[in-house]
This record gives C-alpha cells, sequence and structure tokens, in this order.
C-alpha cells in the first residue's frame, strides 16, 4: 500500500512552507513517527514526522516551496523492514525523458554572437556594472544567459592571494520572512530610539544574597537578569499604557495585559517566544517560563503559538556583547527595549566619584503612536525599577518576592 504524505498546515494563516532539509534519502526504510524532514514556515522550521513505517520516495527537493496539503514523499507501506538495519534498496522510478528527447515544433530562433548576452541578461549586466567579456556564458553558442547574469559577481580589485571563494546560499523561508518584517518595520513606522543607562549594583547585590537559595528552592531555576528587566517593564507598560499598544488602520489598540516577547538565539537563528501575562508572574515565573522557551527554540521544538502574539518585546545584546544598539520594533508592536553588556564604569554618586556596573538601555517607538513624553517616562520607569528593586518590584520583602 502506497501512502501519500501531505504538508500537514503549521499554523492559522500559513497556506506554504518550504522543505528546509531532508533528513532521510530517496529509498530508505523509515519508522512511523520519525522525523524525516524540517519545513520551514515563516514564522517557525518545523519537523515532519513518518505518518507510517515503509520505504520512502520523495516528492519534493530541498528549498522546494510546498503548498500545505501537497504531497511531498510516497510511503510504501508493505515493504518489509531490511535485515540487520541494512539499507534499504532505492525505489525503482520511472525512466525520465530528457529534454533533448522531447521535440518540438520548429520556431524561429534568435542567434548571438559568441559570448554575446541576451537583452534582459545585458540589461542585468548594466544595472551591476558588469562587462560581457568577464563572463562566460552556459548557454548555447557561450551565450550570456539571465540566469548566468544574476550571478554574476562585480570584481573586486586585483586579487591578493589567498582564497577568494564564494558561496551562494539560498536563505531560509523563516530568514526570509525576518527580513521582510524587519525592512517593513523601518519604512511603514516613524521609529526613534532613546537611551538611558542603569546602575545595576542593587540587582547584583540581591542576586549575589538570594540566587543560591533561589537555585536550591526551585530545584535548579536560575535567578538572572531577565525576570528583573520583564518586571520592571510590566510596571512600565501600566505606567504608560500607550507603549503596551499598537497601530491598527487607522485605530490605536491598547491592551489591559503585557504579553512579552523574548528575543532568543536558536538553531535556525532569531527567535522571539511569547512570555504570556507577565503582568501576574513572580520572578520564580517569569524564570522558568523564559527557560522553558529557551529551551524549546535551542532543541528546535518552538512552534507558531509561542511566537503569535506579544504586546511589547525586550532584546539582550549584551549577551553577545553589545555595547549599545537601537533595535528594530517587531511589528505590529509598538515598542522595544534593549538590553547590552554591563561594564564597570566610574559615574558620579552624590558627588564622589565610584566605579558601578553599568549597562546601557535602548528603547526604540513607533513615534505615531507614542509621543516623547511617554517614551522617555516609559524608560525613565524601567530604570527607576531597576536600580531600586526592593521597593518598586519587591514591597521591601526580597524574600517573599522570590518565594524563599
Amino acid at each position: 500500500m502506497i501512502l501519500e504524505m501531505k504538508v500537514p498546515s503549521p499554523g492559522e494563516s500559513i497556506t506554504e512552507v518550504e522543505i528546509a532539509t531532508w533528513l532521510v534519502k530517496d529509498g530508505d526504510y523509515v519508522e512511523k513517527d520519525q522525523a524525516i524532514a524540517e519545513v520551514d514556515s515563516d514564522k517557525a522550521t518545523l519537523e515532519l514526522p513518518a505518518e507510517a513505517s515503509g520505504i520512502i520516495t520523495l516528492k519534493a527537493e530541498e528549498g522546494d516551496a510546498v503548498a500545505v496539503g501537497q504531497v511531498v514523499c510516497h510511503i510504501d507501506t508493505a515493504a518489509a523492514k531490511p535485515d540487520g538495519g541494512a539499507p534499504a534498496p532505492a525505489v525503482e522510478k520511472a525512466p525520465e525523458v530528457k529534454k533533448e528527447e522531447v521535440k518540438a515544433a520548429p520556431v524561429a530562433e534568435k542567434t548571438y554572437a559568441t559570448g554575446a548576452p541576451s537583452p534582459a541578461a545585458k540589461k542585468i549586466l548594466e544595472e551591476k556594472n558588469i562587462s560581457p567579456s568577464d563572463i562566460v556564458g552556459t548557454g548555447k553558442g557561450g551565450r550570456i544567459t539571465t540566469e548566468d547574469a544574476a550571478n554574476a559577481i562585480p570584481a573586486m580589485g586585483t586579487p591578493t592571494g589567498g582564497s577568494r571563494g564564494t558561496e551562494r546560499v539560498k536563505l531560509s523561508m523563516l530568514r526570509r520572512k525576518v527580513a521582510e518584517r524587519l525592512v517593513a518595520a523601518k519604512n511603514e513606522t516613524a521609529m526613534l530610539t532613546t537611551f538611558n543607562e542603569v546602575n545595576m549594583t542593587p540587582i547584583n547585590t540581591i542576586r549575589n544574597q538570594y540566587k543560591d537559595e533561589f537555585k536550591v528552592k526551585h530545584n535548579g531555576l536560575g535567578l538572572g537578569y531577565m525576570s528583573f528587566f520583564t518586571k520592571a517593564v510590566t510596571r512600565a507598560l501600566q505606567l504608560y499604557p500607550d507603549v503596551n499598544s499598537m497601530m491598527d488602520g487607522d485605530h490605536k489598540v491598547a491592551f489591559d495585559f503585557a504579553d512579552i516577547s523574548i528575543a532568543v538565539s536558536g538553531p535556525k537563528g532569531l527567535m522571539v517566544p511569547v512570555v504570556r501575562n507577565a503582568e501576574l508572574l513572580t520572578f520564580r515565573g517569569v524564570e522558568a517560563e523564559i527557560k522553558r522557551l529557551a529551551l524549546r527554540a535551542r532543541d528546535g521544538q518552538i512552534t507558531v503559538d509561542d511566537m503569535t502574539g506579544g504586546t511589547f518585546t525586550i532584546t539582550n545584546g549584551g549577551v553577545f556583547g553589545s555595547m549599545l544598539s537601537t533595535p528594530i520594533i517587531n511589528p505590529p508592536q509598538s515598542g522595544i527595549l534593549g538590553m547590552h553588556n554591563i561594564i564597570e564604569r566610574p559615574i558620579a554618586v552624590n558627588g564622589k566619584v565610584e566605579i558601578h556596573p553599568m549597562m546601557y538601555v535602548a528603547l526604540s517607538y513607533d513615534h505615531r503612536i507614542i509621543d516623547g513624553r511617554e517614551s522617555v517616562g516609559f524608560l525613565v520607569a524601567v530604570k527607576e525599577a531597576l536600580e531600586n528593586p526592593m521597593e518598586f518590584l519587591m514591597d521591601n520583602n526580597p524574600k517573599k518576592a522570590l518565594e524563599l
């Protein structure tokens, strides 16, 4: 019996995916529920499990864009499993008809001088400022095709020795969608960034005092910076609700909850899973949820639902050593907070110079909906909560706030 495997719907509104990687070869014997492919949607990378055991015949190539519901492989469920785990024989395919064997009616063919580009190729080369004499054509009679022109790279000076190889790799659907959204955010929003700095001494003091007890009490869960920043952000969003809203045509949509998107780095690139109702979570709850989502992103198990929604984003470039940045808004949200690395710097404290661990923070916001007063006030509220967490985040009772 031949089972046709079709692309399942990875989520609402997704109509097409891309075959990122086949994890099996044509003719392999696969077990039911075995991961046979990784597919990219515009929101996440997902594994495709085999729906039955048998010998597989692939019906799509890596890099192919396939519609949801399209057949991507056949599984011969009647095939016996090879003895000793040896590879199964490849499924015999019908012979392919070579292009040159197909006889078409004769048509008038335009001829070109050897090495001359076609009109479309010539236009591309002119735009790239590349001479046709620098290109080896692959078309009939050495003609330079449109594909030759598209793949041509302008000269980059006289070689100085060493390797000068290039590699052309198609971006994944997820990466292309991220790129599209970032460009849209720059082009479709009135984005501005405001900056401030935070003295991290108070947070470091609390973490140093309670992190070991916190870890023991909460089964190895670490007390990191993200819970402090998330709690500070949810408090500031309540004080400045315009930052927790978004544009919808001519309307402003405001939220009375804080779903905080946390940018994390995964094997497939940047992921932005969402901590739901972060305003209701304790320090332990925030740390536990961020850890859960980060592990799912690392293991490639993140889903579309994990990344859907979000009313505000926090991104931490400091883990990579960034001192300062202007983070790009995560549309359709109106604000994003950028964290950076912590550097000991001399600052003035009560008229004296002291050295403290300092972090620059940045708020990028959509000026169409958030005015300067709200943006600056929001960032100052984040700063004051981080510099006085005992009062603003812990009600002067850190052991209770940390559930110790």
